[in-house]
């Protein structure tokens, strides 16, 4: 399979690898150095793990080419619904997914199960904290927005997510850090007078996210559509 990589930064290169030894060829390297290039490149597929500005342009132009995307990048979701009626409208393939760890994965479901039976105890509270390396641009991360979204689906009182205070008992609060060459923590707390129940995943490096990147990109080129872990996963 040739392989196009969108972002070539450390998460980039740890992909290359993965996907050397898995017997894939690399047909494309796009950073922010030769983005003019692009348009020209061809693969069986890209993987997009770049920044938060380049995330949409990239996408946008593999889609119209009819190259399917695998993509890791956060912080751009505000536009991600016009990337899934570009992915629509040209019959393409899209995968997004803010975390490509399995066990992240299973996180957030255990996560999702805690948010619905606590749903109806109104003492319990929530709030999350995310740390990640200090090369990490946006904040709160896109797995702690993730883990946000799946209280609120399943915990009536929690209503928007909000970095860092608040006073608003509505709101969900999740506390950023960003400390050198820390992959990734998520903890989230259900706190009440009585006790706490805590939830906490720790990566110990990139590998999991790129080995995970890699196998769906095997995995969708015979797929079509918008499409997620849960798609993947089978969840």
């Amino acid at each position: 399979m040739n392989i196009i990589l969108l972002g070539y930064g450390k998460m980039g290169r740890i992909i290359e690898r993965v996907a050397v030894e898995r017997g894939h060829t690399i047909s494309a390297r796009i950073d922010a150095d030769n983005s003019g290039d692009l348009p020209l490149v061809q693969g069986d597929v890209a993987i997009e793990f770049s920044h938060p500005e380049a995330a949409f342009n990239n996408i946008n132009l593999c889609l119209r080419k009819g190259i399917p995307v695998v993509c890791g990048t956060t912080g751009w979701l505000n536009r991600k619904p016009e990337i899934e009626h570009i992915c629509n409208e040209n019959d393409g393939t899209f995968f997004y997914a803010s975390n490509f760890s399995v066990g992240v994965n299973i996180f957030f479901k255990v996560n999702e199960y805690l948010a619905k039976m606590l749903n109806n105890f109104s003492e319990y509270d929530v709030e999350m904290d995310e740390i990640h390396h200090t090369e990490k641009r946006d904040a709160p991360s896109g797995t702690a927005i993730t883990l946000a979204e799946g209280v609120m689906r399943h915990m009536n009182r929690k209503r928007a997510w909000v970095n860092g205070d608040s006073e608003k008992p509505e709101d969900l609060i999740i506390k950023s850090f960003r400390i050198a060459q820390i992959p990734g923590t998520h903890v989230v707390k259900y706190s009440s007078i009585i006790d706490d129940i805590e939830i906490k995943h720790t990566a110990h490096s990139r590998e999991g996210f790129a080995k995970g990147a890699v196998h769906v990109a095997e995995w969708i080129r015979d797929k079509k559509g918008v499409l997620s872990m849960d798609d993947f996963l089978k969840f």
